[in-house]
């Protein structure tokens, strides 16, 4: 119930964006930033062969920082994140709320019960094409190449969207943003801000690097028969490590990347890290087999995501190996 009395109000706030442009109240910098959004629209459809339709075609004010606040949980010595499932999304590794009160407490509710828990505002909003979906006020805020990856990663998952497999679904969309981000500085002569884009794409990929490391250290020690107080501690050392590692080599990197593997870590955090990029890497080398064509890409995809989960798996782990 919460979810539909969000939804409903979120859409009744809706103005189309070529409405808001026009109207002379509106501030020049929205102004400017929905212009963006209308030629990047423009471009996901003709370019990135991504759903032509009413989404992030309209502009909605929720007068607050972020649009829904997401739980993420699992056990103290697991990396399995605990699921929820839902008529339209299928079943999915976090919870998300309207209200941050109602996200704070939930979370609670979870860490009482032991479970490790990561909690988060979220900016961007989608119900994957089933509802024509607004550009947000709580997008605003980013610079143009966060706000048009964005948009690009939400389309994504209206073209393609397996029910029960978040980190397949989130880590295509991350791979088309990030192609689709890349084209759209070439389309515009915008070849100096790629450079910036590559050098935070590369931190990310080092950071990853760091959790990939850290997971298989945990996994190790969660199957170790040893004494609990032990296993904690070893566990803090292990996520502690991490941390440090992730500052300084943001330090050394010179970019001004935000370092979300700050402390304190736990499973959850590393299981929501690990949705959005787990197979990043496995998509890019279907890109690059593809030989950047786009449509081939989908292909590929495609007919990965009809295989069963588990085969599903395997043949990602396929292409990194």
């Amino acid at each position: 119930m919460q979810a539909v009395r969000g939804h409903a109000d979120l859409m009744s706030r809706r103005r189309p964006t070529d409405e808001v442009i026009a109207d002379a109240d509106s501030p020049e910098e929205l102004r400017q930033k929905l212009a963006l959004v209308n030629a990047a629209r423009d471009f996901a459809v003709s370019e990135l062969k991504l759903p032509d339709n009413d989404s992030y075609r309209s502009y909605a004010d929720l007068e607050r920082d972020y649009v829904v606040w997401n739980v993420f949980a699992a056990p103290e010595f697991s990396l399995e994140p605990k699921t929820w499932c839902f008529p339209v999304a299928g079943c999915v590794a976090y919870r998300g709320y309207f209200s941050e009160s109602a996200a704070k407490a939930y979370g609670q509710r979870l860490e009482d019960k032991g479970f490790d828990v990561a909690f988060g505002g979220v900016s961007a909003y989608s119900t994957l094409g089933r509802f024509s979906d607004p550009v947000l006020n709580t997008m605003m805020r980013w610079s143009d190449i966060e706000l048009i990856s964005t948009i690009f990663h939400e389309l994504a998952h209206q073209k393609l969207y397996v029910k029960g497999d978040s980190e397949f679904n989130e880590s295509f969309a991350t791979a088309v943003a990030n192609f689709g981000t890349e084209r759209w500085l070439y389309a515009r002569g915008e070849l100096q801000n790629l450079d910036g884009a590559d050098d935070l794409r590369s931190v990310r990929q080092e950071m990853m690097s760091l959790v990939s490391t850290a997971r298989e250290q945990l996994e190790k020690l969660y199957a170790e028969e040893i004494d609990i107080e032990l296993k904690r501690a070893r566990k803090a050392n292990i996520l502690n490590k991490v941390s440090a590692d992730a500052a300084a080599f943001i330090e050394a990197s010179g970019t001004n990347a935000r370092n979300w593997l700050a402390a304190p870590l736990n499973n959850a955090r590393l299981v929501s890290l690990n949705l959005y990029e787990g197979r990043t890497t496995a998509f890019r080398k279907i890109m690059e087999q593809c030989e950047n064509k786009i449509e081939c890409f989908y292909q590929r995809a495609e007919k990965i995501a009809a295989l069963p989960i588990e085969t599903r798996a395997a043949a990602l782990n396929e292409l990194v190996d």
